[in-house]
């Protein structure tokens, strides 16, 4: 476990705690303060127990991970104090459950298989991009737009493929995507959600580590304690083989699977963006005369 990462369900706890409190000003949650500097950034402990109506040295122990069975309604106190949004609040109360565990569940070893079904859903999405990934964002199958969208990626092995370390990492990525920033924040907090409440997973650990030492942008977003990723919307990307296009896309979740999602992009038939698709996927089906070889940045041992 790194040191951003806490290895203890309480710890955890308390890193979201600290960390929401940092992100809410005093102003926002209704008080006044009085003139001066203030040392601390965002709500000091105090502040936030007398929002929440429980003693600060409860609070202080909440946080330490001394104190680990809030009451429902102190969790729900805590969450309307720090001005917490539903996936957030259901976050908080996942920690919570985690740290009252007296022997934790071993984590569940992670699968790449990826079921027949899902791989024809792929192709009959054609043109449209689509891929499926991991829990911790391993690509474990793609469609040839799919691939090729992440202009590069079809350079690292199959199995150092991930979203994360892409979008990290590799350089193409930075152009890439319009909204670099927008897109990174999303990804740490998928990241980050999991590592709240499977702390411990062997995949995630792994990936989490690689990050927090080559990437100091993975670093910081981790030491936020975001979790509000987004499941769906728009994003534009420059692309170098098709020019620029802005696409829909959707994230679903596959039932029976340890955490795999399908991941689609899609544009109105008869547009320009559309026929960019089109175009896309032609590439990607062209087969390839070169041997994928390891980047300077990727891992010799693989995440999964």
């Amino acid at each position: 476990m790194t040191r951003e990462q806490p290895a203890g369900g309480g710890t955890e706890l308390g890193s979201f705690l600290r960390a929401r409190r940092a992100a809410i000003t005093p102003a926002e949650a209704g008080l006044t303060v009085g003139p001066g500097p203030r040392r601390t950034p965002g709500l000091r402990r105090e502040e936030l127990a007398t929002l929440t109506g429980i003693s600060v040295d409860y609070y202080v122990r909440l946080e330490r991970g001394k104190e680990t069975r809030p009451s429902p309604s102190v969790i729900d106190a805590l969450a309307h104090a720090l001005h917490l949004e539903e996936d957030e609040h259901e976050h908080l109360r996942s920690l919570v459950a985690l740290a009252t565990r007296t022997a934790p569940k071993p984590p569940a070893p992670p699968s790449r298989t990826i079921r027949p079904g899902v791989k024809l859903l792929l192709e009959t999405l054609r043109p449209n991009p689509a891929h499926v990934v991991s829990r911790t964002n391993d690509l474990l199958a793609a469609n040839p737009s799919g691939l090729r969208l992440l202009t590069g990626i079809e350079d690292w092995p199959a199995r150092q493929r991930n979203l994360a370390r892409y979008v990290f990492l590799h350089p193409a990525s930075r152009t890439l995507f319009h909204d670099w920033a927008t897109q990174v924040r999303g990804c740490v907090a998928r990241l980050r959600a999991l590592a709240g409440t499977d702390p411990d997973a062997p995949d995630l650990t792994r990936l989490a580590g690689e990050l927090l030492l080559k990437s100091p942008e993975f670093a910081r977003l981790w030491e936020r304690y975001d979790i509000k990723g987004h499941s769906h919307g728009r994003k534009t990307f420059h692309h170098p083989d098709v020019g620029d296009l802005t696409l829909g896309y959707q994230s679903m979740e596959l039932e029976g699977t340890p955490g795999h999602r399908l991941i689609t992009y899609y544009a109105e038939p008869g547009t320009t963006d559309y026929d960019a698709l089109s175009l896309l996927d032609l590439l990607g089906s062209q087969p390839t005369s070169h041997t994928p070889t390891p980047s300077h940045d990727e891992p010799t041992s693989p995440s999964t």
